[in-house]
């Protein structure tokens, strides 16, 4: 009997409990339902009724990048027959033009960041700064970022010609054809005459200069390489190149302040749903201290601006050039359902060492790295 009892009194509470909390939960779902039975709905009015005949896999994504254009340009849908692509260029190699695109949050235009070393839109004479303006000679006026993505995007071996507007008004049809894309990451001061790379850009005293063009899951340890062979040789200092870097995987970004700190934080990630996640150095595998020297310039972003700006916070180096670009926000890659893709979100943004928001949001006034020896090149020495 007081068994049967006690197991009233708990289902009693337990129904209480519940009591409480399913409403809120119900309404949530009585408002997705509902969002789906419209959307569902209007589908099937349009597949029915509308004048002409409609593509209904182009239905079904339209209506997700609609969703997904009030939200910034770096959220985006990834159908299945994309993923493949997608990862690839994740872990830096992939098959296009080899462009780094970008535009902000409220739309406007399609802008490179930078071309990819060596890659086909780099060869053609894609500039960064560079403003899109038609795909094939159409216009992509009003269009949003993945759309564009998507027309620029091809066969392997096909051509498409992209018309751009250079930074100083002057505009230009540019072909190029669509190839097989392996990022370089590290690269030296010159070539050798065996075609290895001369890291040296004064012998006396020993000062090398190091270029990082992506950050990519190699990148670390190419990187972790060359320095080591240059201190074995004698090195005396650093230059470290990130100007024009759109960024690439916060890990290895992480990874290679890490090599030269010992300790503090290297960078915390915050967001309205993600609680606030700290980044720490740690002791081991930290190279010996040397003078460095951190290049950046408004093309530089996203991890790029995170190794330089933590390595500005905790006094490791010296940052020279132009305020970076103001790409601060974190990205979660999502598997779907029903193998329906992957969601790229943003879920939160990137601060630095000092709490600065790297991020530029709209009508920012302050945003990015901001070097402490600012140094502004022109066009003719950018080249």
């Amino acid at each position: 009997m007081k068994r049967e009892k006690m197991a009233w009194m708990v289902s009693i509470a337990l129904v209480a409990i519940l009591a409480f909390q399913l409403p809120g939960t119900l309404a949530q779902r009585d408002d997705d339902y509902s969002f789906v039975r419209t959307l569902i709905d209007i589908h099937r009015q349009v597949v029915s009724n509308y004048a002409d005949s409609v593509d209904e896999a182009k239905l079904r994504e339209g209506a997700i990048d609609g969703m997904l254009g009030q939200l910034d340009p770096f959220t985006v849908y990834v159908p299945p027959a994309r993923q493949e692509m997608f990862d690839q260029m994740l872990e830096g190699s992939f098959k296009g033009v080899g462009i780094q695109l970008d535009q902000r949050p409220d739309g406007g235009p399609i802008e490179v960041i930078t071309p990819i070393d060596g890659s086909p839109a780099f060869r053609s004479g894609v500039l960064p700064g560079d403003v899109i303006l038609k795909v094939n000679g159409d216009s992509i006026e009003g269009l949003r970022l993945p759309e564009v993505v998507k027309r620029i995007a091809g066969k392997l071996g096909s051509e498409v010609t992209l018309t751009v507007r250079h930074a100083t008004g002057e505009e230009a049809d540019l072909k190029m054809e669509r190839a097989e894309i392996v990022v370089p990451t590290i690269k030296g001061y010159q070539r050798n005459s065996d075609h290895t790379w001369d890291y040296y850009l004064s012998d006396d005293p020993k000062v090398a200069y190091i270029r990082v063009t992506q950050f990519t899951g190699e990148t670390y340890e190419a990187m972790r390489t060359a320095i080591e062979k240059q201190l074995s040789d004698g090195m005396k200092g650093l230059i470290l190149d990130l100007r024009y870097n759109p960024g690439g995987q916060l890990e290895s970004a992480v990874k290679v302040v890490d090599m030269f700190l010992d300790s503090g934080v290297i960078v915390s990630t915050k967001g309205r749903n993600r609680p606030e996640q700290i980044i720490k150095a740690n002791a081991p595998q930290t190279l010996p201290y040397f003078p460095t020297v951190v290049l950046v310039n408004e093309h530089s972003a996203s991890a790029a601006e995170i190794v330089a700006g933590s390595l500005m916070d905790n006094k490791r180096a010296l940052v020279v050039g132009e305020r970076s670009y103001g790409k601060g926000s974190v990205q979660e890659l999502i598997p779907l359902d029903q193998k329906g893709g992957e969601l790229k979100l943003t879920v939160a943004y990137y601060y630095l060492p000092s709490g600065r928001l790297v991020h530029r949001k709209k009508d920012a006034s302050d945003w990015g790295v901001m070097p402490q020896v600012p140094v502004e090149l022109n066009e003719e020495q950018e080249k």
